[in-house]
């Protein structure tokens, strides 16, 4: 049976090292009468940066949704610091530490950065315009353009902008979909650097990325995801050598 949103939003994910901050078992999941996960199985152990690897269609953000509570698995199970949470509704996961940062810039177009980082201070505990603070020192540019639509700023800056929600509630498990996505590359360097240093603080970091090589040179263990099943999982270097040439080349 899962724990209620009370339970969940009063957990403290952090609190004991040896359970681990996001686990999965046996997941089936998908759209309609379409099952995109066949039985995965998968750990996220506190504090560490897992990469999950594959090419597209392999399921990676299908199991990011259930990962986050947008999508309800039809199996299986989901354990948040060892509880089961597979009926729990998203805005629980968010107050309880589980940040999820979605493919494609997860901001409102139509308000403004300052609106934006307003809008995402409501999601937890810490206040407007401490959340403004942190934000505007990691991306100094973001500062100059407080007051600019979402939708006119660069891919970049949107993402940096949705980023931003990880100031929001410190969170203890960060999901992360396809950040590198037609960024430029020292936007890339930029934001990886941010993922490391939110690593370093404790931060537990399901990673999903297409660039192999980038999510690899920042990640504790690494899984790579095909036709809905984890292929295999093992430390960077491992999973890396088990990467045929060509497979590696669709997502280097």
């Amino acid at each position: 049976m899962s724990v209620s949103p009370a339970e969940l939003q009063a957990l403290d994910i952090g609190a004991d090292p040896a359970i681990a901050a996001l686990e999965v078992y046996h997941l089936r999941a998908g759209y309609g009468r379409v099952e995109v996960l066949h039985g995965v199985n998968l750990v996220l152990p506190r504090g560490s940066v897992l990469a999950l690897l594959g090419p597209n269609g392999a399921g990676k953000t299908t199991l990011l949704n259930c990962a986050s509570g947008i999508l309800r698995p039809t199996s299986g199970c989901v354990h948040i610091a060892g509880l089961h949470v597979n009926d729990v509704a998203p805005d629980a996961f968010a107050r309880a530490g589980v940040c999820s940062i979605p493919e494609g810039r997860g901001v409102f177009p139509n308000l403004t950065v300052n609106e934006n980082l307003r809008v995402f201070s409501h999601a937890g505990n810490i206040p407007y315009g401490l959340v403004q603070e942190r934000a505007f020192t990691r991306f100094p540019r973001l500062k100059d353009r407080g007051g600019q639509m979402a939708a006119t700023l660069s891919g970049g800056e949107r993402q940096m902008l949705s980023m931003s929600r990880a100031f929001v509630a410190e969170p203890a498990v960060m999901l992360l979909d396809e950040i590198s996505m037609g960024l430029a590359p020292l936007i890339v360097a930029e934001l990886y650097d941010l993922v490391g240093q939110l690593a370093a603080d404790g931060i537990a970091i399901l990673l999903v990325e297409q660039f192999a090589t980038l999510a690899l040179k920042v990640a504790d263990y690494a899984a790579v995801m095909r036709q809905g099943r984890i292929d295999i999982v093992g430390d960077p270097d491992e999973v890396a050598d088990h990467l045929s040439g060509a497979y590696l080349g669709e997502m280097r």
